[in-house]
């Protein structure tokens, strides 16, 4: 059994597991806007963990920024950045 050594379909998941999160505020109106406050910097915090190097350190600002703004919770920001570092980016690289 071989151990893959990159985290795509790890990070994919996680990804999908916190913007799912990010979005519970939805779920409780009012008190969901006081989460968003507690829940930002951890997702950018999150952010720069999942994605190394420049890309994670702007996902990080633009997460943090997105969960603090009320009514962008709706933007999958874990998973957009996903697509773009394993799919976009690899495209750009192969031309």
């Amino acid at each position: 059994m071989t151990e893959e050594k990159d985290p795509k379909y790890r990070n994919l998941l996680l990804g999908i597991l916190f913007d799912g999160i990010g979005m519970l505020s939805f779920a409780i109106p009012g008190i969901g806007e006081f989460s968003d406050v507690i829940w930002a910097p951890i997702a950018g915090w999150l952010m720069t963990r999942l994605y190394k190097g420049r890309v994670g350190q702007a996902a990080g600002l633009i997460t943090f920024a997105e969960e603090l703004i009320p009514g962008m919770d709706v933007v999958p920001t874990f998973t957009l950045t996903w697509i773009y570092t394993y799919l976009l980016s690899k495209k750009k690289s192969n031309k």
